[in-house]
């Protein structure tokens, strides 16, 4: 696995093989360089180990924290020196070389006089920057810290909720009588039962628990109850099992001597013939509950055990069997929100005075439902005088107290429990989530290739960066660190959220490690003055922040995303940016006014978006971003590309709307592009189409092909050129426009596109019958989205074949019972009449979540508006369009109230939207 950038030790990793990279070229054979890097690499690599150990130390002094700071300054400082050096020593012909070749090519340079006295004029700056931290380390006495640190008592925060006042809770009465009554059920069958409860911390997992414990501990011959925490003592933990549910001395005698195996086997025979009630609180890993799960014998004594975790995985190992459960806590409505604020501080919900109503519910929002959060604020307002003033000043400095204020300190405690548990890599990439304000949902592809471009992703193990960076994105959701939106029919997470508490302590994070500098209004820090800003998120700026910002030193910023279109026109030159990697304008209007000179000399940016930006026309200098891997353009008024956009060979993701741009001649030379939108077919080169086919590391094309007598040639080559790419590594196509000739051809596609997930069709045309290539052999098909002027009890028979198919999209369809299997969302948009006709029958798309359907209701009434949604067991959503045309008003309420009566008599309840009632 290659070193990556990270929060706990910044640039040295890829520093280090930078300089290695440096030892074994030309530059490193010119005399004396070769010992000044030789002597570099030695210094870092000591420096190096000794941030590895000092990351591991749970609580580090604030000698060790400023040390740590101070050479990870250094690494980022040196890793830019060498390379702007570098760079000024080419002379642009390098752009496609890697790091070593580079070198090879610009070595001869430093063999003049001004170059050798310009790097050993940078060394010996960075030497002597070296020897003061190595002084400064020896004068901390901080060789032997790591070794000697001793781990001082720290209360467990979570105590106060295992002893929680039942008057006090609010919102906890109807989950607590469920789990109860769920627990107590089936007791004939004797079965041992799991109930893991999971969620954010200080959602109210562990009071959850304890009041479900405390409901029905009495049906149970014996009940314990214990927390796990981070760092397991088994030992302990199954000694403290023993003590509580055992009350025979006898038993326990010399128990200060069993060793594990020993206490183990004595819990399982006092359990033996037992029915026992046990909550295991606080589990963060799946080889802590098995360590401890191994110790409750299955005695059939219908027995429950109680978990709770913060992991999904963790939860999901908790409970393998059908009969176990898991609960995924979330936070309070905004009902119960308000009465447990208002209780806590006035007694009532009633004796809130007027003037106060609108700063608590802004309070209230940034709580976002946490009970934790909301208590430990209303516990800090309890105390402030009732003014208007006061309570707005707490309100923006939530953020900031929850370093200082002892009030906060066990939220913050809480929060930190789950980031300190992460690895360096996790802590990396969440840290990277407070460059988007609060409530700001992140779109994950976004997200996984700024990560990418930022040097925080490696490859490991033969997967890919995309696919490492995708799991690092799913494992904050695992552990309950984010919240996921807009979950997609692939079941993947389309986008997330941060909670407003994790956010605020991610910010103070990225602010101590010198992280990310956010520009955020009144609530904007800038942290250390000795260090360089690394990372610039700017939120909200004014023209007294933009003064402020303007005397800083921006030649080190390595990433700048902007969230807000109002900052743009005090945004600071982009000449004063010099090592950006990251480059984000998303969403930002103001765009087309700033001035963009000297984007040319950035490069070493990789990632750079316009999206959703008033942007009309690329920077000339865009075309000298040769390490440039990703360019969204969506939803620009850009109308065309460059020609010679086709030397950023390393880009891979070239994104844009439909707007139907020319594809540039040499476009098969960009053989890295894994994804493509936004060209037209048909306004091109015959030759230009035929190079997409070259493209063999392309997976998505997004493609406009729009009707034209005069492109049938335009329309063969693309068809010929989607035959190639699908018999390289295609996975998404969706074509719009109505080229028929396009889609007459496309009846065929041989080679059969093996790796497809998705196809679909913005067109009005219509297939006169299922294309040949749409069979059960394509294993991979998941998404299809087609029109067809007719279905046969054939077509219907294939598409219920095709094994992977979760999503389907149809027109003019006439469906009875037929087994889809996968199909987990479907949408019937009928053209013209015949709406009615759409019936489930028994065994019909077995694991179908959610519907869509446009529904007739002159047409249905015939079959008395019946849909059969029983015979769909996993049913979760229904969203139905009422067309009323040729139907009466009763005639529309009698539809809606029918549709209404199934839906309601369904086992899952499902969601219902009724549209033009």
């Amino acid at each position: 696995m290659a070193p990556v950038v990270s929060a706990a030790l910044g640039a040295l990793g890829p520093l280090l093989g930078k300089l290695a990279d440096l030892l074994v070229n030309e530059c490193g054979r010119l005399k004396g360089v070769r010992r000044e890097i030789r002597s570099l690499r030695t210094e870092f690599t000591s420096m190096h180990a000794a941030l590895q150990t000092y990351a591991q130390l749970d609580d580090p002094t604030h000698q060790v924290k400023q040390w740590v700071s101070l050479v990870r300054e250094l690494a980022y400082d040196t890793e830019d020196c060498f390379d702007k050096f570098i760079r000024h020593l080419g002379d642009g012909g390098g752009h496609d070389l890697g790091f070593k070749e580079f070198f090879r090519k610009t070595a001869q340079r430093l063999k003049t006089l001004g170059a050798r006295r310009g790097i050993a004029s940078q060394i010996d700056d960075l030497k002597l920057r070296i020897k003061q931290v190595k002084e400064l380390k020896t004068s901390y006495n901080l060789d032997g810290v790591a070794s000697s640190t001793q781990g001082h008592t720290i209360v467990d925060p979570r105590l106060a909720a295992l002893f929680a006042e039942e008057a006090h809770l609010v919102g906890i009465d109807s989950p607590r009588d469920n789990l109860a009554k769920w627990m107590l059920e089936e007791e004939s069958k004797q079965r041992r039962r799991v109930l893991s409860i999971v969620g954010f911390g200080g959602l109210g997992k562990t009071t959850l628990a304890n009041e479900v414990y405390r409901k029905i501990q009495e049906r149970f011959d014996c009940h314990a109850l214990v927390s796990v925490s981070q760092k397991p003592d088994t030992k302990k933990i199954i000694k403290d099992l023993i003590s509580q549910m055992s009350r025979n001395s006898d038993f326990t005698k010399d128990m200060e001597s069993w060793d594990e195996q020993k206490s183990i086997g004595k819990l399982r025979e006092l359990l033996q013939h037992k029915r026992y009630l046990v909550i295991i609180d606080d589990i963060w890993s799946i080889s802590a509950w098995k360590a401890i799960n191994c110790a409750f014998p299955e005695n059939n004594s219908s027995s429950r055990i109680i978990t709770t975790t913060r992991i999904l995985e963790v939860a999901r190992s908790c409970c393998p069997d059908r009969d176990d459960q898991i609960y995924e806590m979330t936070p309070l409505s905004d009902v119960h929100s308000e009465r447990l604020f208002f209780n806590r501080i006035f007694g009532s919900e009633e004796r809130c005075p007027d003037m106060l109503i609108e700063v608590s519910n802004a309070i209230l929002k940034k709580c976002g439902g946490l009970p934790l959060a909301i208590i430990s604020i209303s516990g800090l307002l309890a105390n402030r005088p009732r003014v208007k003033e006061e309570w707005e000043k707490v309100k923006r400095s939530i953020g900031s107290d929850l370093n200082r204020n002892q009030s906060l300190e066990g939220m913050k405690n809480i929060l930190s429990l789950s980031y300190n548990d992460l690895p360096p890599n996790l802590k990396t990439v969440l840290l990277h989530l407070s460059n988007f304000p609060e409530d700001y949902a992140i779109d994950r592809e976004r997200l996984v290739r700024q990560w990418i471009a930022e040097g925080f992703i490696s490859e490991e193990r033969g997967r890919s960066c995309q696919d490492v960076a995708e799991s690092y994105f799913y494992e904050l959701i695992n552990k309950s660190l984010v919240q996921p939106v807009d979950v997609g029919y692939d079941g993947k997470v389309r986008a997330c959220r941060v909670h407003d508490m994790m956010l605020e302590l991610i910010i103070s994070k990225s602010i101590e490690e010198n992280f990310i500098t956010v520009v955020n209004g009144s609530q904007t820090v800038w942290g250390n003055s000795q260090c360089s800003i690394r990372r610039l998120s700017i939120q909200d700026i004014d023209q007294e922040l933009a003064s402020e910002l303007a005397k800083k030193d921006l030649s080190h910023v390595r990433s700048l995303i902007i969230t807000s279109s109002g900052c743009m026109k005090h945004l600071p030159s982009l000449s004063k940016f010099e090592t950006l990697r990251v480059l984000d304008f998303e969403g930002c209007w103001g765009v087309a006014q700033y001035d963009m000179d000297g984007m040319e000399n950035l490069f070493q940016l990789k990632y750079l978006s316009f999206k959703k930006t008033d942007i009309l026309e690329l920077p000339s200098g865009l075309v000298m971003l040769h390490d440039l891997e990703t360019l969204d353009l969506r939803s620009t008024e850009i109308r065309d590309l460059p020609a010679i956009i086709v030397q950023l060979t390393k880009l891979q993701h070239l994104l844009g709307g439909f707007n139907g741009w020319k594809i540039p001649v040499g476009i098969g030379n960009m053989t890295n592009l894994r994804e493509i939108s936004g060209f037209g077919i048909t306004m091109n080169s015959v030759g230009s189409v035929e190079e997409l086919g070259s493209l063999i590391n392309l997976k998505v094309i997004h493609v406009r092909c729009e009707e034209s007598q005069e492109c049938k040639s335009h329309a063969e080559m693309f068809h010929s050129s989607l035959c190639k790419l699908g018999s390289y590594k295609l996975h998404s196509v969706w074509i719009n426009g109505g080229n028929s000739s396009l889609f007459e051809l496309l009846d065929s596609w041989s080679p059969l596109p093996s790796c497809l997930q998705r196809f679909g069709m913005g067109t009005p045309y219509c297939f006169s019958k299922l294309p040949k290539w749409i069979t059960p052999a394509l294993t991979s098909l998941a998404y299809l989205h087609i029109s067809l002027s007719v279905i046969t009890e054939e077509v219907l028979g294939i598409l219920g074949e095709l094994p992977a198919l979760l999503s389907l999209t149809l027109y003019r369809l006439v469906l009875q019972g037929r087994e889809f299997r996968c199909l987990k969302e479907f949408r019937y948009q009928p053209f013209g009449k015949g709406a009615g006709t759409l019936v489930f029958e028994k065994g019909a798309l077995p694991k179908l979540e959610k519907f869509d359907l446009w529904f007739n209701v002159s047409m249905a009434k015939a079959y008395g508006f019946y849909l059969g949604l029983e015979h769909l067991p996993c049913l979760k959503d229904v969203q139905i369009i009422l067309e009323n045309q040729d139907a009466t008003s009763p005639e529309v309420e009698a539809a809606a109230a029918a549709i209404r009566k199934e839906a309601s008599l369904h086992a899952n309840h499902p969601r219902l939207t009724l549209h033009g009632v």
